[in-house]
């Protein structure tokens, strides 16, 4: 084997790390077939079977795992060069991928993209709604914001906010129910809550009040549904004062019992400070999530 494309290697990683051809296809923004070639081909170059197949996914065979060590490596060092070239950029000019939870990335960031498009107009974003935290040494993007703190090596982070959180419904459903005067008014009413993550459950108990996800009339994981299941008068639940504030049909309910604040980070790589265009886009973002948990 004496030259190869180093497309190969990549795709190599991602299915060996990801263990199927849908999830690193996911994790990639590419295709099964495209990275089910590119793991074929690798193996025909190599002259080694990389990969068991069967339902259950790819495994890697002995041979997969002997060159997976240096495949990781070869991607590092490819990642770091990226960023390298990319941090001595000189236009501003071109893509920048940010990555952000669900409710930021969907409610928050459009508007303050197209906003940013009439000052930048030759920046082109990408967007990655996820509340998994992106590898920025991987390049996954090259801007997160997180909702804790990044603990990475050799990654920029600034402190943007505290976010508010508070208790609130749609004025549809208090109009039906009624509005809860205290804390304890909230057992009787129906209540929009998560699925798996006890996060509410907990909150509940802080206050020592002890309930189960059957509470929650309503119940989800997903940050967007839960909103929109607010806003629809599914019952209360719990969001961003900011988000609630920029909501007519959502009313703010016991404002002053005290929930914890989310703290809001901006992060890039260290590599990546000095590029016009990614560092035009921190700095614009930074000034416009500070107005938004400004409420």
């Amino acid at each position: 084997m004496t030259e190869f494309d180093w497309n190969l290697i990549r795709s190599f990683v991602a299915v060996a790390e990801a263990g199927s051809l849908s999830e690193a296809a996911r994790r990639l923004s590419s295709s099964q077939p495209t990275l089910g070639r590119h793991v074929t081909e690798l193996e025909v170059a190599l002259g080694v079977v990389l990969f068991r197949r069967g339902r259950g996914g790819y495994e890697l065979t002995e041979n997969g795992v002997a060159f997976l060590d240096r495949a990781k490596a070869m991607r590092e060092n490819a990642d770091a060069l990226a960023r390298l070239a990319i941090g001595r950029e000189e236009t501003v000019a071109g893509t920048v991928r940010i990555t952000a939870s669900e409710i930021i990335a969907t409610y928050v960031l459009p508007s303050i993209m197209a906003r940013l498009g009439e000052s930048e107009p030759g920046i082109e974003v990408e967007i990655v709604a996820s509340n998994q935290v992106g590898n920025l040494l991987r390049r996954d993007a090259d801007i997160a914001i997180r909702m804790v703190a990044p603990a990475q090596d050799d990654i920029i982070a600034r402190k943007i906010a505290d976010l508010p959180l508070i208790c609130c419904a749609a004025s549809s459903y208090l109009d039906r129910r009624g509005r809860p005067r205290q804390a304890t008014d909230l057992l009787e009413h129906d209540l929009v809550g998560f699925d798996r993550d006890d996060d509410i459950v907990q909150g509940f108990a802080h206050f020592g009040v002890e309930v189960d996800r059957h509470k929650f009339r309503f119940r989800t994981d997903n940050q967007v549904v839960f909103w929109e299941a607010v806003r629809a008068g599914n019952g209360i639940g719990f969001a961003q004062a900011s988000l609630v504030s920029r909501d007519p049909g959502v009313e703010p309910i016991l404002p002053e019992m005290p929930l914890p604040a989310l703290p809001m980070w901006l992060a890039m790589h260290h590599d990546v400070r000095h590029s016009p265009r990614i560092r035009r886009v921190a700095d614009f973002l930074f000034a416009e999530l500070k107005a938004y948990s400004a409420g």
